[in-house]
């Protein structure tokens, strides 16, 4: 059995490929989804990484995914527009989600007890079992400041919050969804102390944009340098964070690998764009091992997304389900 938190103690890449075919080997046996999809692949047995198969994101939709020996304590569900359509992650254990976004936020953020934390998260907040909204309202309690909080729809509340933040001299984060962000620097106030968070979606809202389209128009409606970035899904347990124009990098215990989008067992080299592939060593319950709908680039120290992968790419990725 594998010691659960052992995860958050990888220190290189020699000590994340051994834990990876720990978990790897766990998964196979014990959560039977993901047992009977590596079955049919029929694969060698993996001796490193890029040998072990990624179970398609899709799989989340219509299949229960969790290791047999384990309870539900929790389901989060991503966003659509019905239940049908919502993927759902059934986790086992709560506290491995807490200790890995509280571990990553601290990384690339800071110190959540020095902050005022603000979130802009209407439509998750609506539709109810956001793994996001869990993160950000954990994230709003560990800074233990009553300046923190959800905030819908009111700009004037907000610039109240960030105003005495400023007073208090503490760092204020801002974090929203991108059109609810979009709506905010279309009223071109000055958040130019606040570090801005963007987590992506338009969910039907606005017209979409490229990332680059959305910093921008962020940067100069809100009067802000930088625009940070979060890419996390409710099928993960792990973000990545972008600090520095889209440049994402993850923790020690999360690795991205890019697959050709229309042979997906193979994969691209550095800087060639290609499906996304997860690997999230904190989904010990579930399945580490997840092969994205999105498309995106990987280099040495950090990964770009390009966007999501359209129809026709989909259906031949889906060939292989």
């Amino acid at each position: 059995m594998i010691e659960k938190q052992s995860v958050f103690s990888i220190k290189d890449e020699v000590e994340f490929e051994k834990k990876a075919l720990e978990v790897f080997h766990f998964q196979r046996e014990n959560c039977l989804v993901y047992k009977e999809y590596v079955r049919i692949l029929n694969k060698p047995e993996p001796t490193c990484i890029e040998e072990i198969p990624f179970l398609p994101i899709s799989f989340f939709r219509t299949r229960k995914i969790i290791t047999q020996d384990k309870k539900t304590e929790i389901v989060f569900k991503s966003s659509g527009t019905t239940d049908s359509e919502r993927s759902q992650h059934f986790v086992a254990d709560i506290e491995l989600y807490k200790t890995s976004f509280l571990k990553s936020y601290e990384q690339f953020i800071g110190k959540p007890e020095e902050h005022v934390i603000l979130a802009l998260l209407p439509n998750y907040l609506e539709q109810g079992d956001s793994s996001l909204v869990f993160m950000v309202d954990e994230l709003i309690k560990k800074s233990d400041n009553s300046l923190s909080g959800f905030v819908l729809n009111d700009e004037e509340d907000l610039q109240i919050r960030y105003q005495a933040a400023k007073k208090m001299n503490l760092k204020c984060v801002i974090i929203g969804v991108s059109y609810a962000l979009l709506d905010l620097a279309d009223k071109n106030i000055d958040f130019s102390d606040a570090v801005i968070i963007e987590t992506g979606g338009m969910k039907g809202r606005r017209k979409e944009l490229i990332k680059e389209e959305i910093h921008a128009i962020l940067k100069h409606g809100l009067r802000v340098e930088t625009v940070l970035s979060e890419y996390g899904m409710t099928e993960l347990l792990s973000q990545a964070y972008s600090t520095n124009d889209g440049r994402f990098q993850t923790p020690k215990w999360m690795k991205i690998l890019i697959r050709d989008v229309y042979d997906p067992l193979t994969f691209e080299s550095e800087g060639k764009l290609g499906g996304i592939n997860i690997i999230d060593l904190a989904n010990m319950y579930s399945c580490s091992f997840i092969a994205t709908d999105d498309l995106g680039r990987k280099f040495s120290d950090y990964f770009t997304v390009s966007g999501r992968m359209d129809n026709s790419i989909l259906r031949g990725c889906n060939l292989l389900v």
